[in-house]
């Protein structure tokens, strides 16, 4: 069974030293990131709910535990994470809804932290 929050914690400490070897790139995407998830039209709970639906789209575990965090950050529900994980479903077939299940046990595990 996978351990979400030791991913992300494993993500995170992999970029810092990423970051050593490549700070231009690295802290340019970070200000994507912040720029792209920032309070605009949609709401960064919005906006971080559609990244979590890619997560589960494109089979990213790294993202998936990223984006688990961010949304229950942002204040998303557990019913609002699980609406979302339909969509994800209805547009990413069978797979999706492999990782739709791990998502909820990824949101599950920060929300329980």
């Amino acid at each position: 069974m996978k351990d979400y929050p030791e991913i992300a914690i494993r993500y995170h400490a992999g970029y810092a030293d990423l970051a050593e070897l490549i700070p231009t790139t690295t802290s340019s995407f970070g200000r994507v990131v912040m720029d792209a998830t920032a309070d605009g039209a949609l709401t960064t709970k919005v906006k971080e709910l559609i990244a979590f639906a890619i997560a589960i789209t494109v089979r990213c575990d790294g993202c998936l535990a990223h984006h688990a965090q961010a949304v229950l950050k942002a204040g998303a529900s557990r019913q609002e994470v699980a609406e979302m994980i339909g969509v994800a479903i209805l547009m990413g077939g069978g797979p999706s809804s492999v990782y739709g299940a791990e998502a909820l046990r990824a949101y599950d595990e920060f929300a329980e932290t």
